[in-house]
């Protein structure tokens, strides 16, 4: 089992930063793969961004490259999400999540499990 926690939403304006971290426990961080997704109201879970269990290997969504990076300290057991220039579409409850198997890229919230509670996110415009 992987216990999954996420901290760090919040409302800003368009244009601001956020950094969102997700704790891990229950399982060797440094061995599995992570993800970042969204779900805004009434739409599906989307794919954020992924890494590699070592950190050395990521996948972005279109709507976020350039903006958001995705980082892991595996001495703290800990995923960030560096949020920048946010915009209004960025509205959403973020999960970490952890890969089913070996970092493969996938976007597919299917290929992840144990899943957090989820932080709110709201950029207002």
């Amino acid at each position: 089992q992987v216990q999954l926690v996420e901290s760090g939403g919040g409302l800003v304006q368009a244009g601001s930063s956020l950094r969102l971290s997700c704790a891990a426990s229950g399982r060797t961080f440094s061995n599995y793969a992570l993800g970042w997704f969204r779900q805004a109201p009434g739409k599906e879970r989307d794919f954020v961004a992924s890494i590699s269990s070592r950190g050395q290997r990521t996948t972005y969504a279109e709507a976020v490259k350039g903006r958001f990076t995705i980082s892991r300290d595996n001495a703290k057991d800990t995923l960030y999400l560096q949020m920048n220039s946010l915009k209004p579409e960025d509205t959403a409850v973020y999960y970490c999540s952890k890969k089913l198997g070996y970092y493969s890229g996938s976007q597919d919230p299917r290929d992840f499990g144990f899943w957090g509670q989820g932080t709110q996110v709201t950029v207002s415009s």
